[in-house]
Parts: C-alpha cells; structure tokens; sequence
C-alpha cells in the first residue's frame, strides 16, 4: 500500500509522517532523492538521498525514477524505484512525505493502491508565521515557498483527501484514522 502525503512547506506534513510512523510500525518512510544540499540536520540516507544535479540527471536517464520533479530553479527531487522496492521487500506499506506534484504523480502513477492526502494551512498569513519560526531558510526563500503554497493550494482538490492543520492534535488524529482505515480496507 502506498500512503502519500503533500503540502506547502511548513504546513505540517512532516510533523504528522514522523507520528504515523511512530504510531503504524508496518509504515515505512520512503527516503526521496535530491539534488539540492542538506539543511539543518539532514542525514544523507535518513532524510533524503543528496546527490548531485549529474549523478540526478543520469539517474533519470537511465530510468531509475518512478517520479521526479524540478522544484525550486533547478533542485530536483525523485523517489527512486530502487527506494520502493526496499520497502516492498521488508514486507512494509510506502509513506511518503513530497511534494505536491510529486505525490500528484504517484498517485496516477498507483492509483486505488495509493491513498493521497494534502495538509492544507488555515492561511497564509499563518504559513508565513510557521515558515519564518522554522528559521531555517532565508527572508527571499520563504518568499518563495510562499509563493509556491498558493500554486499548491490549488491542487489540494486532486487528493482523496484534505486535512486543514489548524490544531495540530486534530490533524494527527485524522491523519491516524485515514491511514488504519486505508491499510485495513485493503487487506
């Protein structure tokens, strides 16, 4: 089973994977790759696979992709085929935390074996507040981000679902409820 879950950044997705995994321990994390550098404390192997933009773009040459995108001016990110079978053979259900058109395509890519959520922000004004708290990125970058978020929201109605994070507590709720439904329907 495959479990997909996107929003703008700092909208709180990571925080709510991180729980079910904790929570579902049949759930397990696909790793994405990326062409950009670690931020913060980014493990290579934990958070994401960095490697560089040729080694991504020969990658994708030889089809080592299920999916990739260019976010960003030029960052890549890709969930590498080799990272889903890992899971597939450690007997686990898929969990993704990507973003928007990447979880977009996976769930084309897998339909009805794919459930997709969007973490939606109850404003901008509060995405902003979240984002800049973070301080992980610069002044122009959130801007950015900011940008990108109003972009996203408006693919929020191609997901099964969408969770609005307004109270983080209700969201992990819900966000638990989908997925124990989704992994029991399916057995």
């Amino acid at each position: 089973m495959i479990v997909i879950f996107c929003a703008p950044s700092g909208s709180g997705k990571s925080t709510i994977v991180h729980h079910l995994l904790e929570k579902f321990h049949d759930l397990e994390f696909s790793i994405s790759a990326t062409s950009r550098p670690p931020r913060g404390k980014e493990q290579d192997g934990v958070d994401y696979y960095f490697i560089s933009a040729d080694d991504f773009r020969q990658k994708i040459k030889a089809g080592e992709f299920v999916e990739y995108e260019e976010v960003y001016g030029g960052r890549l990110y890709g969930t590498l085929k080799s990272e889903i079978e890992r899971i597939e053979k450690n007997g686990h259900h898929v969990i993704f935390d990507i973003d928007v058109k990447g979880g977009i395509n996976l769930k084309r890519i897998f339909g009805d074996d794919a459930l997709s959520v969007f973490i939606a922000p109850p404003s901008i004004d509060e995405l902003r507040r979240r984002l800049v708290g973070r301080n992980t990125d610069a002044p122009e970058m959130i801007e950015e981000r900011l940008a990108k978020a109003h972009i996203e929201m408006e693919d929020a109605p191609q997901f099964d679902v969408i969770i609005v994070n307004d109270n983080l507590n209700d969201a992990l709720k819900e966000s638990e409820m989908l997925v124990d439904n989704f992994i029991h329907a399916k057995k």
